[in-house]
C-alpha cells in the first residue's frame, strides 16, 4: 500500500520528486505530439480557407455572375419575366403567350372525396387513415399502383400518409398528395410537358389498370388517359407551352415543355398568358452592375487568401515557449496560460513550403494576365503589400461597358475554351494546395466544417502514430520505475520496524535484568 510508515517521512512526495526527473523525456514527448497536432489544425484551418475560395471561384464564374446585360420587361410584366444572359442581344422582342406549360395530373374529384367507410355522417379522411377503413375493411390486403413503369404494392393496413412516402420516394418521378379538408388525392408528375405524361404501365409496358386508382376514385381509361364517361374522368393531360416572339419583323413560335425558354440570349419565364393583359415587350441594354460586383467580390476573396498565407508564413515563432505539461498548468492562472498558448501556436507554419508554394502560384496566375488586368483596372499593390491586388472601379466599369467580351475573357478564358481564364487558372492552383494538405495532414479537398474528421493516411498521421506508440511505451516503463520506489520505500519501512521492534525488545529485556 502507498501509505506512509512510522517514519514520518512523506514517501508520496518522494516518490513524486524522484518521478520528475524520470517523466522529463515523456513532458518532451507529449509537448511534440501537441506541437504536431496544433500544426495539423493550422493546416485544417488553411484547407478550409482554400477549400471557401474554391467554391467561391465556382460562383463567381457562373454567366449570371459575370453578367454584363440587363433586360427590362415592359407592356404586360405580368405575364413575362427577362433574365439577360452575358450572350444576350441587344434585340427588342414582344411575346405572345397564349398557353402556359403544366403538368400531368390525376386527381380526385369533389364529389369522389375520400370518406371512411361506413361513416354517418360521413367523415373525410384523414392522412392517419387506412386503406382498409376506405372501404370498411371488405376489400383485399393489397393494392397496387403501377405508373411510368414502376409498380408499387400498398397493404391495407398502411395509413394515407405511409401511401405517399411510398410513392414520393419511387422513382416514378411522380409527386404524390392529399388534402384532408377537400378529402382529394394527386398524383402530378413531377415534370411539365407532353413527354412527362403519367402513364399506366406494368414492366413489360402493357397498358395495365391499378386497384389503387380504383381505391382512391381516379378513373382513367389506362390505354388512352381518357374515360368514355367524362363525369368520371380525373386525367389532366399535360401540354406545352406555346408563345410567339417578335423581332425585327419576323414572328417565330416556341412550344417549350416548361414554362421558360431562352431567346437572342435572353431567358423568358412565363408566368401569365397575355391574353388579357397585352403584349410584352422586351428590351436589353449593357449593365455592368453584375459583373462589377463580382470581380469586386473576387479581388477581396484574393487578397483575403493571400494574406492569411502571408501573415502565417511571416508569423513570429516564440521557440522558447513550448506546450505547458500538466504541472506547469497547475502553477498558472487561466490569463497566463491563455497568453502562454498563443505564443506557443504562434509561429507554427511560419516559412511553410506548402504555403510558400502555394502564394507564388497564386501571384503567378496573376502575374501571367497582369497586362490585360491593368488595362481594366486591376493592378498589383506595393511590394510591402506582397501580392495583393487593387481595383480602380471606374476603369473597370467602364472596360465593362465599353468591351465586356475582354474583360470576361480573362477572368473565364475565351468562349469555347476550357481550363483558361483566372478563375479557372487559380481553382487548379487551390486544387494542387488541397492535394499537399491531404497528404500532409490527412484533410479534406471539399470540407469546411472545422470539425474534419482527419484521414488516418497522411504524413502527419503515421507521425502521430508513432508518437502515440513511443508514449505509450515509456508510460508503461515509467509505471514500473514508479512502483519500483515505491516497493523499496516499503522495504525499508518493513525493515526500520523490524530494527525497532528488536531494540525496543533489547531495552526491555535490559531493563527487566
Amino acid at each position: 500500500m502507498r501509505i506512509n510508515g512510522f517514519s514520518g517521512m512523506d514517501i508520496d512526495s518522494m516518490v513524486k520528486s524522484l518521478m520528475t526527473a524520470q517523466r522529463a523525456p515523456l513532458d518532451k514527448l507529449n509537448q511534440k505530439k501537441t506541437i504536431l497536432q496544433w500544426t495539423r489544425d493550422s493546416y485544417r484551418d488553411m484547407n478550409i480557407k482554400i477549400v471557401d475560395a474554391k467554391k467561391k471561384l465556382a460562383q463567381f464564374g457562373l454567366q449570371s455572375a459575370m453578367n454584363t446585360q440587363a433586360s427590362t420587361v415592359t407592356g404586360n410584366t405580368s405575364a413575362v419575366k427577362a433574365s439577360a444572359q452575358a450572350t444576350a442581344s441587344s434585340a427588342t422582342m414582344t411575346v405572345d403567350v397564349t398557353k402556359l406549360a403544366t403538368k400531368s395530373t390525376l386527381q380526385t374529384k369533389d364529389a369522389d372525396k375520400l370518406i371512411v367507410a361506413g361513416s354517418s355522417p360521413a367523415v373525410t379522411a384523414t392522412l392517419s387513415t387506412t386503406l382498409a377503413q376506405l372501404v370498411n375493411g371488405t376489400a383485399s390486403g393489397t393494392y397496387e399502383l403501377n405508373l411510368n413503369d414502376r409498380t408499387m404494392s400498398f397493404n391495407n393496413t398502411d395509413t394515407i400518409s405511409a401511401v405517399l412516402g411510398k410513392i414520393n420516394s419511387s422513382d416514378a418521378n411522380v409527386t404524390a398528395s392529399y388534402d384532408e379538408v377537400s378529402g382529394r388525392f394527386s398524383i402530378v408528375a413531377k415534370d411539365f410537358g407532353t413527354s412527362n405524361e403519367i402513364r399506366f404501365t406494368d414492366a413489360t409496358k402493357t397498358a395495365k389498370s391499378s386497384t389503387f386508382l380504383d381505391l382512391i376514385k381516379i378513373y382513367t381509361d389506362p390505354a388512352s388517359n381518357t374515360d368514355p364517361d367524362p363525369t368520371k374522368n380525373n386525367v389532366i393531360k399535360a401540354s406545352n407551352a406555346s408563345v410567339t416572339v417578335t423581332s425585327d419583323g419576323a414572328a417565330k413560335t416556341f412550344t417549350p415543355e416548361g414554362n421558360t425558354l431562352t431567346v437572342n440570349g435572353v431567358v423568358l419565364t412565363l408566368m401569365g398568358t397575355t391574353t388579357l393583359g397585352g403584349l410584352a415587350t422586351i428590351t436589353t441594354q449593357p449593365d455592368p452592375t453584375t459583373a462589377l460586383s463580382t470581380i469586386k467580390s473576387f479581388v477581396e476573396n484574393y487578397n483575403d487568401l493571400i494574406n492569411t498565407f502571408n501573415t502565417k508564413v511571416d508569423e513570429e515563432k516564440y521557440r522558447d515557449f513550448l506546450p505547458l505539461t500538466d504541472d506547469q498548468r497547475s502553477n498558472m492562472k487561466e490569463s497566463e496560460i491563455t497568453e502562454w498558448e498563443k505564443k506557443a501556436k504562434s509561429g507554427l507554419l511560419k516559412n511553410d513550403g506548402i504555403l510558400n508554394s502555394a502564394i507564388a502560384s497564386m501571384r503567378e496566375v496573376i502575374t501571367t494576365h497582369l497586362g490585360d488586368l491593368s488595362s481594366i483596372g486591376i493592378t498589383t499593390g506595393s511590394y510591402y503589400e506582397n501580392g495583393q491586388l487593387t481595383v480602380d472601379e471606374n476603369k473597370l466599369k467602364s472596360a465593362l461597358q465599353n468591351n465586356p467580351d475582354k474583360v470576361l475573357s480573362i477572368f473565364q478564358g475565351p468562349s469555347g475554351s476550357t481550363n483558361s481564364g483566372i478563375y479557372n487558372e487559380l481553382s487548379n492552383k487551390y486544387d494542387n494546395t488541397l492535394d499537399l494538405f491531404v497528404k500532409k495532414a490527412g484533410t479534406s479537398k471539399f470540407s469546411s466544417d472545422t470539425n474534419m474528421i482527419y484521414k488516418t493516411q497522411s504524413i502527419m498521421g503515421d507521425q502521430l502514430k508513432d508518437y502515440n506508440s513511443r508514449i505509450s511505451n515509456l508510460q508503461t516503463r515509467l509505471k514500473g520505475i514508479e512502483d519500483r520506489y515505491y516497493k523499496q520505500f516499503t522495504a525499508m519501512e518493513t525493515a526500520m520496524s523490524k530494527l525497532q521492534s528488536q531494540s525496543s525488545s533489547l531495552f526491555g529485556t535490559q531493563a527487566s535484568s
